[in-house]
């Protein structure tokens, strides 16, 4: 894991609106938190930072719909803040 993301404290399963979702996962540092997608860390929430990875952050419909629910908001926000330099794309993996 990349060093920026902090020590890794505490592992859990992403909860969608009918409970624990399978290989979706929230991991809390002491940094932030980290939203990983099966083997594959998607986003991260740091201080006053998010980055997301630069390969994998749009990688599939699913991924999208867990990585909205992390961010609370859409795609097109996503990406608005991508061009914007809001958010940042990072090799996260």
């Amino acid at each position: 894991m990349r060093k920026e993301l902090g020590n890794f404290m505490r592992v859990e399963p992403m909860r969608g609106p009918n409970g624990p979702v399978k290989n979706q996962f929230i991991i809390h540092t002491d940094k932030g938190c980290v939203f990983q997608s099966y083997n594959t860390i998607i986003a991260a929430r740091l201080d006053d930072r998010v980055l997301l990875d630069r390969r994998s952050w749009d990688y599939s419909r699913t991924t999208g719909k867990y990585r909205n629910l992390f961010l609370d908001e859409g795609i097109e926000d996503t990406r608005r803040k991508i061009n914007s330099g809001t958010y940042e794309l990072a090799d996260l993996n």
